[in-house]
């Protein structure tokens, strides 16, 4: 039998969840970490506002736990927030010894400089400069890469998971996963003892998004096909304020602008965003994407406008350089007038259902991060909580691992991929066909307003494409496109059947059909439950 890859720890990902929990786990277990792309290409990466924490003497940790809640809409877990915001402090404090260089305040303190940000009542976000995620992501790659015991697969993408289930054997467990190297366009199988998605989101599955391409759902994908419960899928974050521009590809313009001052203004100079909420542009993020979208159908315009010119341009160049830059080269200039902006696709606020350990219904299967629903976020993500859960649940599964690493045997060889009843495609137009496809349709029908024959139209249309894909991929090879095409129709259906299921408006899910909030019940999730799956490529 073919060589096969054993570690003890396999990581899909390389975004902050999966690096901070690879160096942690490193000092213990061998190691590998996988990336669809370059390790840093990932959401993580393009992050912009910081981490929030409770870090200003001002502050409390009771304050930002009820942020949290009320942002969430009625759908965190209580105990889960807590348990997160308690440990902000700490989390900051091991991202510093790392190297990580946040932004000292302009004073002679020596504290930190701390943003405000939507749903925050109080200045809670450290970050470095507007490129927090970049600094995060670079120091840890850097960190990665030098230590011994990490192996390190870019551009591999993970196929799918191997169980014990899968595979016919009795007492279900993770052992593994098929993964496509694209270097050498070939299939291998690597065992581990355990194996963690930390794959981030699911933005591409939407024709306008903030994400990087990578972000396709691969692990909720996975993960689904593999048996787990997903959960809360109906709640896409629509980040407001995205550069609009045609070869600016969704340029995401950070909340902290509106932090500092920045207004929202029509096309004729008005400011809107007070007729929506008290809060105004420091609303929500829901709040602020439905009344800029209604404006934009209200008045068909093409965008709105961001302005912070009012104030000084060496506050807007110190405090923001990295979004000042892309700016200019796009034509706009921060400093001297407002900036065109549009609402896109942001931030998955469900996803694999984990407990506060990040464990999944799959023994020996965790998930961290944006592809997890842990119950942080419930139906809307507050601003720059994201990072934070981040660090906490990579902390929370390294113990857990850690703990139990010596009470796990390594899987033995497992089967092989399977090509022997595959070909080479002659049809490659299908893919993009239907990868455009799907995108546009989500867009323009799961968006950021629903209505209920919008949604059904959008399952209707699914169906086939799940039918025509799965067709294509029982019987030709794979290619990458072809991998993040069959998880992208496979999320996209997650999103439209948990939609279909909630019969209110809340957080996210906004809904014309049903525009309030149900308060005769108690909230509820939206838990889909999986079937198992299999396909020609996998040996029985």
């Amino acid at each position: 039998m073919a060589h096969q890859h054993q570690y003890d720890i396999l990581i899909i990902g390389s975004g902050v969840s999966g690096l901070s929990l690879a160096l942690q786990l490193a000092e213990y277990a061998d190691v590998a970490v996988l990336s669809k792309s370059e390790l840093s290409e990932g959401a993580t990466f393009y992050a912009q506002g910081g981490i929030s924490a409770v870090l200003d003497t001002c502050d409390s940790i009771d304050s930002h736990i009820d942020d949290t809640l009320i942002a969430g809409a009625g759908l965190c877990k209580p105990e889960v927030v807590r348990f997160v915001v308690e440990h902000g402090r700490e989390s900051i404090q091991w991202l510093i010894e790392l190297g990580v260089s946040f932004t000292k305040a302009s004073d002679t303190s020596g504290n930190y400089h701390l943003h405000q940000e939507g749903g925050h009542s109080h200045r809670r976000i450290i970050h470095a400069a507007d490129s927090t995620g970049r600094a995060i992501e670079t120091t840890l790659e850097s960190k990665a890469r030098a230590h011994p015991r990490i192996e390190l697969f870019e551009h591999h993408t993970a196929v799918d998971l191997i169980t014990r289930a899968k595979i016919g054997q009795p007492v279900n467990r993770c052992l593994g996963a098929y993964v496509y190297d694209r270097n050498s366009d070939t299939v291998s199988v690597f065992r581990a003892r355990f194996v963690i998605l930390a794959t981030g989101g699911v933005g591409k599955v939407y024709l306008y998004t903030s994400n990087p391409d990578i972000c396709t759902g691969d692990g909720i994908a996975m993960a689904w096909r593999a048996g787990c419960r997903i959960a809360n899928m109906e709640f896409i974050q629509f980040h407001p304020t995205c550069l609009y521009h045609p070869a600016a590809k969704s340029f995401l313009i950070s909340e902290a602008l509106r932090g500092e001052g920045a207004k929202l203004l029509l096309a004729n100079g008005q400011p809107f965003m007070g007729r929506y909420d008290s809060r105004a542009e420091l609303a929500p993020r829901d709040i602020v994407a439905r009344a800029i979208d209604h404006e934009m159908k209200r008045g068909g315009y093409d965008c709105v406008y961001l302005d912070i010119s009012h104030k000084p341009k060496d506050f807007i160049t110190s405090h923001f350089p990295n979004i000042y830059q892309q700016c200019l080269n796009f034509g706009f200039d921060l400093a001297a007038g407002p900036i065109p902006v549009v609402p896109a696709a942001h931030y998955t606020c469900g996803g694999v259902v984990v407990d506060k350990n990040g464990r999944t219904d799959i023994p020996g299967l965790y998930a961290i991060g944006e592809v997890s629903c842990s119950g942080l976020h419930g139906a809307n993500r507050m601003a720059s909580n994201s990072l934070l859960e981040c660090v906490v649940f990579a902390h929370a599964a390294y113990l857990d691992i850690k703990n139990n690493l010596k009470n796990v045997n390594m899987p033995k060889m497992l089967s092989a991929w399977d090509e022997s009843q595959v070909t080479d495609s002659d049809e490659e137009v299908v893919v993009s066909h239907n990868w455009d496809e799907i995108r546009r349709f989500m867009w323009d029908y799961v968006g950021i307003v629903r209505t209920t024959k919008r949604l059904q139209r959008a399952q209707h249309r699914i169906k086939l494409l799940q039918e025509e894909i799965a067709e294509y991929y029982g019987n030709f090879r794979i290619t990458n496109d072809l991998i993040e095409l069959r998880n992208l129709v496979t999320v996209a259906d997650l999103i439209i059947h948990s939609a279909l299921q909630r019969k209110e408006s809340r957080g996210l899910h906004y809904s014309l059909d049903y525009p309030e909030t149900d308060s005769k019940h108690p909230p509820q999730d939206t838990v889909l439950s999986s079937p198992r799956f299999h396909n020609n490529h996998e040996a029985a």
